[in-house]
């Protein structure tokens, strides 16, 4: 019989654990196109694949059962304006699973990218609702974080344009890029006229720089490799994002620990694929070397959240309210 203890840390398991999973997938589809682009043996992305999904499966099973035994507990989740964007992240971390997958077992990446497909239909159109039909929600309750629901969308044809699905990933794409833009205007103005975000949320604020980078690979993916103006255009503006965040460093420094700061990861991680696929099509040497650095970065970052996390486990602070 489960302990009180053990029972309360499964009720307070919170859904922004998946984002774990975000970063570990964006740093094994990173690593993986470096080794493409120096033709070295796939053992470090494989290793990484394993851990990802790994994680994945067993953050699902813990989230399942705590939706069996405490519904109450995801409820209140699915009903805080800040937490219920963050349930698309069990779609992306398979999305990014079924990516790095495809070239070792394609008929069971096919089954699995279906799967995240549907899922992640259900998140948007779960959280378009709530969005549009809970009162309560507010401009301060908005944060970067909102933008998951959307960029997750930006996901599907990187990985279903290869596998053929190219009507389904032209879907997925257009809900992605066409509301990208309102809400990003949508963030602007709640920075400029309204109390700066909770300092928690800071980390959130890297999350901006993943649409246009993943609307980059995307439509890159979705045009068979081909570089245009448009493809051009997002990449850059993406490229401005993470120089602009990148900018106001002295709002992070001395930030406490938490599972938010998760939200460095995959952002790095964008950035830096769509870099090196960038250099792949331009063959401008800049864009190799500037993609390299920010996989460094983007390896200490994950390298660093993996201790930290794992120190706040140990300690028995990861599944705590409110984490």
């Amino acid at each position: 019989m489960a302990t009180t203890a053990e029972k309360s840390s499964l009720q307070h398991l919170p859904i922004t654990l998946f984002t774990t999973v975000m970063g570990l997938g964006g740093l094994t589809t990173a690593t993986e196109s470096v080794e493409r682009h120096f033709g070295v043996p796939g053992y470090a992305s494989i290793a990484l694949l394993v851990l990802t999904s790994a994680v994945w499966l067993t953050l699902t099973a813990a989230y399942l059962t705590k939706w069996i035994r405490y519904p109450g507990a995801v409820r209140d989740e699915l009903n805080n304006p800040i937490r219920l964007s963050f349930f698309p992240a069990i779609s992306v971390g398979l999305l990014l699973i079924t990516t790095s997958l495809l070239p070792y077992v394609p008929a069971v990446t096919h089954v699995l990218w279906w799967i995240a497909v549907a899922a992640q239909l259900v998140f948007t159109l779960l959280i378009l609702n709530r969005w549009i039909h809970t009162e309560r929600f507010t401009v301060e309750h908005n944060s970067p974080a909102w933008f998951i629901p959307i960029l997750a969308n930006l996901l599907v044809p990187i990985s279903g344009a290869p596998l053929g699905y190219v009507e389904v990933s032209y879907f997925f794409f257009a809900i992605g890029i066409v509301f990208w833009l309102p809400l990003l205007a949508i963030s602007l103005n709640r920075s400029f006229f309204f109390a700066p975000i909770p300092q928690k949320l800071m980390p959130s604020l890297f999350i901006l720089i993943v649409p246009p980078s993943l609307g980059f690979i995307a439509w890159t993916a979705l045009h068979e490799g081909k570089l245009d103006d448009f493809g051009t255009v997002l990449y850059f503006f993406g490229l401005f994002m993470t120089l602009m965040v990148i900018s106001q460093w002295r709002k992070f420094v001395g930030l406490p620990f938490a599972l938010t700061w998760w939200a460095f990861s995959f952002p790095i991680a964008s950035i830096t694929l769509a870099t090196l696929l960038y250099f792949a099509l331009s063959g401008q040497e800049f864009f190799l070397w500037l993609g390299l650095s920010l996989y460094v970065v983007l390896v200490l970052i994950v390298a660093t959240l993996v201790v930290r996390t794992t120190a706040l486990a140990f300690r028995g602070q990861l599944l705590v309210p409110d984490n």
